[in-house]
């Protein structure tokens, strides 16, 4: 299968590796990965800050370059969930939709789209999973703890992670608490932004976990922070760097 890749500001700048495990991932599954370079950010800073024109033009430009029918892969919930439930209000309705059909995070279109669970991937380490608040309520990769209509079920990211070999997925208490990022509330509240953080780095590494993992690059590197100014707490990794283990390592 042919794929466009769909890379994030965050990771293009400031973790290319996961785009690279992305990428080695993909082919590992059998698809054939095209990177347009031009690609810039999809808009979602401008979006969240009020910046209609700034997102409306970006908005337009990553429509064009991804313009096509193949499928759009992308490591991160965020823009994914951005391009699916913004984008309507900045390019027109049909436009949108057409786009948003064919843009997925890179679990949920290995789970939905390669109906794969186990990639074939090896991680012997005690992992978190760290669910971010747009994958679980705007992508639904998971199962936020306020739905309470029917009995809890195993989200797409856990399902990923439970089939690689070696692995042992660490239960978090209140799980699905946001990590504090949020984006440009980190800036303009980073006293209360880096309180949740540690919160939650607190309850990562009551886990016992050695990892925490996630969907989206820039909550990882906010706890990331946190974890290097205090010293403790789990690594920070991506999903597709887990995921893009080989079998043997």
């Amino acid at each position: 299968m042919d794929v466009a890749l769909f890379i994030p500001c965050y990771v293009d700048q400031l973790a290319p590796q996961v785009g690279l495990a992305t990428v080695s991932l993909l082919e590992r599954l059998g698809c054939k990965v095209r990177f347009d370079p031009r690609q810039t950010c999809c808009g979602q800073p401008f979006v969240t800050t009020g910046a209609r024109g700034e997102a409306e033009r970006l908005a337009r430009r990553h429509a064009h370059l991804f313009a096509g029918g193949d499928p759009i892969v992308c490591p991160s919930a965020s823009c994914v969930a951005t391009v699916r439930h913004r984008y309507a209000d900045l390019i027109g309705e049909r436009d949108a939709r057409a786009l948003a059909a064919r843009t997925f995070e890179l679990g949920e279109f290995i789970a939905r789209v390669l109906n794969r669970s186990d990639v074939g991937a090896r991680f012997p380490h005690r992992v978190a999973l760290l669910e971010s608040c747009h994958g679980l309520r705007e992508l639904d990769l998971g199962w936020p703890s306020e739905r309470t209509s029917r009995a809890p079920r195993t989200g797409i990211t856990e399902s990923l992670l439970r089939a690689v070999d070696g692995l042992t997925l660490c239960d978090v208490e209140r799980r699905d608490e946001c990590c504090g990022f949020g984006g440009a509330f980190s800036v303009d509240h980073p006293e209360l932004s880096a309180r949740i953080g540690v919160a939650k780095l607190a309850a990562l590494a009551a886990s016992g976990a050695e990892f925490v993992t996630g969907t989206d690059v820039s909550c990882l590197l906010h706890l990331d922070g946190l974890r290097r100014r205090s010293g403790a707490g789990p690594k920070p990794l991506h999903l597709a760097e887990i995921l893009a283990s080989p079998e043997g390592a």
